[in-house]
């Protein structure tokens, strides 16, 4: 099989990608769904209210991940895992019936926006490290690589879907539709063969656990610069349902067709960045940080776009630089977490990597609204681009290479800045384990 694939050798894994790749099908049909109604259905055309939808949906996870780590950690996952499915499609059934039924107000989209928000923030830790149960330690780069795989190829399909299905039956049944996907996952976690995952270790409940995992990222430099970088790209670059939306309805005065389209040609780059993840065996924080910046670059080159189509055609690299440095944060961080806490930090670089959405949003829409659409993916653009160089100078400046000796003469061995403070976490860890422990006797 070949190594971009390798994982799919797993009859669990083989389940969970299979299911993942429609649900995602059918979450992208649902957000192109929920912007475009907002956009044109609920609103004069207002990108500021498909902002403020986005932020309600992506709020709770500022508030909640935290606490969804500790429950990632201390629960058995795939159990979490139907709960949570099974939530968002209940809420997605229940706004389709809305609009299908010609009752959906503004407010009522706000409300379903922060629920689902709730039940995401919920999943989100839960989904992340649950991939680590399904395949073995040195296949966790190819998983991961393979389900932002999974994510893209549904992006490169859903909007396209979406188009089309909102100008033949509208908008309301794209929502039902998604309700099934979440289904037929909660199915196929029922199917999966228990005797062949690998339960990652269940922390006990206890206090401070919270402070625990704040207290393991915080020992950490290499985690703290990827956060940093993927929370600016994400608050001020990637809201590509807002920007997308406004900028095919109001710059170049398209339909709801085109504006599925932009999200179909988005994918193109993001599935190969992610494809070629899948083959990396060790992402490092460097590529999070090229990646970023040329995130800045591209998209900065898309804001300037004459044309629709070029606008489209320069939205491929866009795509493939922010897969690369998504794929490799995410993998980075759970490649060199101790497994013990590694819900909780995953939750936290959940936190401030989806919860900066709810910051940037609706200041992108006051800037599409008052500057236009153009100057929307600027900001992003800038802001990718001075972190991304802030980052390299502070990592250049902060990481400087250390050579320590072994016992044995003559030998020698090259360790980063980064990779001593993963050592010393995980012996400070331990140590906080067993005092806890001999304080509790």
């Amino acid at each position: 099989m070949s190594p971009t694939f390798s994982s799919l050798r797993y009859y669990n894994y083989r389940l969970w990608f299979a299911a993942a790749l429609v649900a995602n099908i059918g979450t992208w049909m649902q957000r192109v769904a929920q912007d475009w109604v907002v956009l044109t259905d609920l609103s004069d055309n207002s990108g500021l209210a498909v902002g403020i939808v986005t932020a309600l949906q992506f709020l709770p996870v500022l508030l909640v991940s935290p606490y969804a780590g500790v429950l990632a950690d201390r629960l058995p996952r795939r159990q979490t895992l139907m709960a949570t499915q099974g939530a968002m499609g209940l809420l997605a059934a229940g706004l389709g019936v809305l609009v299908l039924s010609g009752h959906a107000e503004l407010w009522h989209v706000y409300v379903f926006a922060l629920l689902l928000g709730v039940v995401t923030a919920l999943d989100n830790p839960v989904r992340q490290t649950f991939v680590a149960e399904m395949v073995p330690p040195d296949g966790l780069p190819n998983a991961v690589g393979l389900n932002s795989a999974s994510f893209n190829a549904a992006r490169l399909v859903g909007p396209g879907v979406a188009g089309l299905l909102i100008a033949v039956v509208g908008s309301g049944w794209l929502f039902v539709i998604n309700a099934v996907t979440f289904a037929l996952t909660v199915f196929v976690l029922t199917r999966m063969r228990t005797a062949e995952l690998t339960p990652m270790p269940l922390a006990k409940r206890g206090k401070g656990q919270i402070r625990e995992g704040l207290r393991y990222v915080r020992r950490r430099s290499d985690i703290l610069v990827i956060m940093a970088v993927v929370s600016v790209i994400s608050a001020f670059g990637l809201n590509f349902q807002l920007t997308s939306a406004v900028m095919a309805r109001n710059e170049f005065g398209m339909g709801a067709g085109e504006y599925g389209i932009l999200g179909s040609i988005l994918a193109i780059g993001s599935l190969t960045g992610a494809l070629l993840a899948a083959r990396r065996k060790q992402p490092r924080v460097r590529l999070v940080v090229g990646s970023a910046l040329g995130f800045g670059i591209a998209s900065g080159a898309m804001a300037l776009m004459p044309t629709y189509w070029t606008y489209a055609i320069s939205a491929i690299p866009v795509g493939f630089f922010t897969l690369t440095m998504i794929t490799a944060a995410n993998t980075a961080i759970q490649m060199s977490t101790d497994p013990i806490v590694r819900g909780r930090v995953m939750s936290l670089y959940l936190m401030v990597f989806l919860g900066a959405t709810p910051i940037g949003s609706p200041i992108v829409g006051w800037i599409a609204e008052h500057w236009g659409p153009r100057w929307s993916i600027g900001v992003g653009s800038i802001a990718a681009i001075v972190v991304a160089l802030g980052a390299a100078a502070y990592a250049m400046r902060a990481w400087k290479v250390r050579v320590t000796y072994e016992s044995e003469p003559r030998r020698r061995f090259v360790l980063s800045r980064a990779a001593q403070e993963r050592l010393a976490t995980r012996d400070a860890l331990e140590l906080d384990d067993a005092g806890e422990r001999a304080s509790a006797a």
